[in-house]
């Protein structure tokens, strides 16, 4: 062998050692960083994003939740795109905005096919054991159907390895939830139960050894406001001050199709005065005391079955809640208070995010790629979300420029409204239109004021920014209705949110607010 072919050899040789080295160190490391992680979803229904000590609430007590956010990260701007509950729980699980997957009340199902694109159906197809309890909130058929009430034979409860769910708004009273019933012995309210039922499901998951994802979705604070005895005396003598925005007179200039609306016309009753506004308050902070003790129970629970160093846990909600904002109470509307939500995420495996804050413009439609991405398992092409596991590392990132909130759910045809939210403004648009109401526009400066008291639509100053909302909306608009599903009336419903066609020349999804205020279809929310 001459020279340059022996030192050729040799160096080759060196270059397969080096790499057989680094093989037989990276090797275990890698497993260890490649283990698939456990994940923890909670879901709470209805709380709206500053009932949490974390988010600056003086008043309420959540120690859990402020140490989960102390150890992980809190997010200070997240929405529910469509704040209600069966369409805003669809697009969790999907990834999507409503128009796409075309599930809310009044509207209909989801198709199966679009739920195979869920995250606990991908995740169990790559090999997670998936767990479900508590409200599941939308009907599953073969097809999209206008039937949009749940029944057993309309959940997928084939698509989970353990069951824990309920049909509909289910009950307070453990006993009354088929599933859960053998907790309510000892668990007598279902928040607490709940949590229970996470922990039998966690110890098995960790006694098998596979990776999990578990799904618990509490009924709480939802109306009606029943609270678990154990959390009773809480607030006793506590005077809770009200929103800077609340009341009619904060509503003075609110369109008159948000007036026509049930969230005005009914909603808003339960806060109208101090005695009331104090006495449902009180019932809906101890309600989410009772979501935080439950997340007690499932943290105490993940760390007795040695896998609490390996679980992202991620709480939120399906949508806010309007406690007398603007002289309004419920949700539906992109105000802040019924579109905006707590989020939570703690990943124990990055050391670095730990007691961060994050201002992203983040939303539901980001929780399916997010847990996916935690997984490892990618994400559709079908999803609207992205993944916000990034900003654990880097919060300071923007994630999105605009997002887009809606409103189908078609009580009336005058609360149909659409809205752009952006980092710095808010614009909305109240399409409906007839002989005595012409549609509405509202322009808030988000970052000067948030509680949205001053209407700047017709401010000279603020002209260019409605030029540039306008277009924000019209190219999201365009986006929607061209993804949209073609089914439950979704292609009219976003044609009729086009600005450019006159009110006259629409089709309606909804009867305009001619029916009593009381009434309410088939499916309501309430």
């Amino acid at each position: 062998m001459d020279t340059r072919r022996y030192l050729w050899a040799c160096r080759l040789i060196q270059v397969l050692l080096a790499i057989a080295s680094l093989v037989c160190v990276a090797g275990p490391l890698a497993a260890a960083v490649s283990k698939p992680p456990n994940i923890v979803f909670l879901l709470a229904d209805d709380q709206r994003f500053d009932a949490l000590g974390c988010m600056g609430n003086r008043k309420i007590q959540t120690p859990n939740l402020d140490r989960l956010a102390a150890e992980g990260v809190l997010f200070r701007r997240h929405y529910d795109t469509s704040p209600i509950c069966m369409a805003s729980r669809a697009s969790i699980m999907t990834g999507q905005y409503e128009s796409r997957h075309g599930c809310n009340f009044d509207r209909g199902s989801m198709g199966g096919e679009t739920f195979t694109s869920s995250y606990p159906a991908l995740l169990r197809k790559a090999g997670y054991r998936v767990g479900f309890a508590g409200k599941f909130g939308f009907a599953v058929t073969p097809r999209p159907t206008p039937v949009s009430l749940e029944a057993e034979d309309r959940q997928p409860i084939d698509q989970f390895d353990w069951w824990g769910g309920w049909v509909g708004q289910g009950f307070y009273d453990t006993s009354k939830n088929p599933h859960l019933e053998k907790y309510a012995a000892q668990y007598p309210h279902v928040s607490r139960a709940l949590g229970a039922a996470a922990c039998d499901f966690i110890r098995e998951s960790a006694a098998a050894g596979k990776p999990f994802c578990l799904s618990i979705s509490f009924k709480a604070p939802h109306h009606p406001y029943t609270p678990d005895p154990h959390d009773l005396d809480l607030y006793r003598g506590v005077t809770f001050s009200k929103p800077g925005n609340w009341g009619r007179d904060r509503g003075a200039d609110l369109p008159e199709q948000a007036r026509r609306s049930r969230m005005y016309q009914n909603e808003f009753r339960e806060w109208s005065d101090d005695q009331r506004f104090q006495k449902n308050l009180t019932l809906y902070y101890q309600l989410v005391n009772g979501n935080d003790a439950a997340v007690g129970m499932i943290r105490e629970e993940l760390a007795r079955s040695g896998v609490a160093d390996n679980t992202v846990v991620i709480y939120t909600s399906d949508n806010g809640w309007m406690c007398g904002d603007h002289g309004l109470g419920g949700k539906v509307f992109p105000y802040e208070g019924a579109s905006r939500a707590p989020l939570i995420i703690r990943d124990p495996r990055r050391k670095a995010a730990v007691g961060k804050v994050c201002g992203a413009l983040t939303a539901n439609i980001d929780m399916a790629p997010t847990i996916l991405a935690f997984a490892g398992v990618p994400a559709q092409w079908s999803m609207d979300g992205v993944s916000l596991v990034g900003l654990l590392d880097q919060p300071d990132r923007p994630v999105r420029d605009t997002l887009l909130l809606m409103n189908a759910w078609p009580w009336s045809a005058e609360q149909l409204v659409m809205s752009v939210v952006t980092p710095e403004w808010k614009y909305i648009y109240w399409f409906y239109g007839d002989e005595t109401v012409e549609p509405a526009e509202e322009l808030y400066d988000m970052q000067h004021d948030p509680l949205e008291l001053r209407n700047q639509v017709e401010a000279p100053e603020q002209a260019d920014v409605l030029r540039q909302m306008r277009a924000a909306y019209d190219r999201l608009h365009t986006r929607a209705r061209a993804s949209c599903i073609q089914a439950n009336q979704y292609p009219a419903f976003l044609d009729s949110a086009d600005r450019t066609v006159r009110w006259s020349d629409k089709t309606w999804t909804a009867r305009p607010a001619t029916r009593p205020a009381e009434a309410a279809g088939e499916g309501s929310p309430r």
